[in-house]
């Protein structure tokens, strides 16, 4: 398994699970506690079959000055739009759909991972992050649902802990 998989595993299962942690409260009482034990439990799954699974660690090269620029300018760019959105949509009292806006800016930042990195299993969780975002807005926004952030919020911790535990499955 190469280094970079161990650490961008560890990277986004660190982030599925603060999405589910934080925001499973919004969730009904049974189902918040099932959100959070799934999450914790596919969390210890990627550090026990990813992060510190035993075996060789390939050789690759470091990354290129192009892949670090693109990496930089896409985070930049995401916690600026989460910024931004978050005063937007708080200004124009719909502050509940922050959590939305925050899926959605973390998946568009994964889209130009895939190019970069020749990696695509990044568009793959950019387009189902984007796509929960999508969803889970227009559901908030039809239903009035208070529930519907949240769980696109779980949902998206859980499609990250799902990508960072896919490196371990792969091998196995």
């Amino acid at each position: 398994m190469r280094r970079s998989e161990r650490v961008g595993s560890l990277i986004g299962a660190v982030g599925g699970l603060l999405f589910v942690l934080v925001n499973a409260g919004g969730l009904p009482g049974g189902v918040a506690w099932a959100a959070r034990v799934l999450g914790v439990a596919a969390f210890v799954a990627v550090v026990i079959l990813v992060v510190l699974r035993r075996g060789g660690t390939v050789a690759e090269d470091p990354p290129s000055r192009r892949q670090i620029r693109t990496y930089g300018i896409s985070v930049t760019v995401m916690v600026l739009a989460i910024i931004a959105g978050a005063r937007v949509l708080d200004a124009s009292g719909r502050a509940e759909l922050v959590v939305v806006w925050v899926v959605l800016c973390v998946g568009a930042h994964f889209l130009p991972f895939a190019r970069a990195f020749a990696v695509p299993v990044f568009a793959r969780l950019g387009l189902v992050l984007i796509g929960l975002a999508v969803v889970g807005v227009v559901v908030a926004l039809t239903t009035a649902s208070a529930v519907a952030p949240a769980a696109t919020a779980v949902l998206a911790g859980l499609a990250l802990l799902a990508a960072a535990l896919s490196p371990g499955l792969r091998r196995r």
